[in-house]
């Protein structure tokens, strides 16, 4: 089965319990959420979020909840060398962000590598798997972190600099690849094959466990990261399709970010269009 879903909203009143439905109503197999606006570290108590309802209904749909990805906040930085204190917030978000997911009951959360801001990048990316390093338990959720397509000074941008982080922190990583990050970092989604051999041979496809199907509205290597709508962008339904097909792929959770349209949710017509 093609675990295929999308970001979906966790809002009032019935928080993930009404992410979990919306899922469902669009006949999506996977599904991720932030627990609160991803731009601030506000959140509601995890006794709010209807949690064990949410994961009764999505297991008696025949779900598992490694299909339910968590995505860390956007202000998370662990690249910030330039302001320690801010620093040690984003690592306290995180570790809060750490502990609400595994009382969800998920398993993976996706993180944003960060910035480096005027800081070295070898420096800035062993600071973020030093970070990692401290953060994460044994026993706890594995942080798949996500392919950045290069705008200002984000780190992330290659599949090098992905395995240095990774090569900095003791405790398993895995990665999320996005289809728009990677188009727009220089990678030819136009040449798959060659793309997911040489992401192997750096990070180990064993490792990739999330893939975020973007189009994007710029052409490979603008470094932008602007989403477009799966077909209405410059990468194109055919290659989309072949990417969520992939046989090297099977089994991986696939998620749709890509805008809403006048304000509607596209998300089940578009994962009916690639599956």
């Amino acid at each position: 089965m093609l675990r295929i879903g999308s970001h979906v909203s966790m809002s009032a009143p019935d928080y993930l319990l009404g992410s979990v439905r919306e899922s469902l109503e669009n006949n999506a197999s996977a599904m991720m959420i932030y627990t609160g606006a991803p731009q601030n570290s506000v959140r509601i108590p995890i006794e709010k979020l209807k949690v064990e309802e949410a994961r009764q209904l999505w297991l008696s749909s025949g779900f598992d909840m490694e299909a339910v990805i968590i995505h860390a906040p956007y202000i998370v930085n662990l690249a910030n060398l330039d302001n320690p204190d801010t620093r040690k917030g984003s690592m306290e978000i995180l570790q809060r962000e750490i502990s609400r997911s595994a009382a969800i009951g998920a398993r993976y959360l996706v993180l944003h590598p960060g910035a480096r801001l005027k800081a070295d990048e070898q420096q800035a990316l062993k600071a973020v798997g030093q970070a990692l390093d401290e953060l994460l338990g044994a026993d706890q959720l594995t942080v798949c972190l996500e392919t950045m397509a290069g705008k200002g000074s984000e780190i992330g941008v290659s599949f090098e600099q992905i395995r240095e982080i990774m090569d900095n922190c003791h405790h398993p990583l895995e990665v999320c690849l996005d289809s728009c990050h990677v188009n727009d970092a220089g990678y030819d989604l136009g040449d798959i094959d060659g793309m997911l051999k040489h992401f192997d041979e750096i990070i180990g496809l064993d490792k990739l466990h999330v893939i975020h199907v973007n189009d994007s509205k710029n052409p490979i290597g603008a470094h932008k990261d602007r989403h477009a709508n799966i077909g209405q962008g410059t990468i194109g339904l055919e290659k989309l399709r072949a990417l969520v097909h992939h046989p090297l792929l099977e089994g991986r959770i696939f998620i749709l970010e890509t805008p809403y349209i006048d304000g509607r949710s596209p998300y089940k017509q578009e994962i009916e269009m690639l599956r």
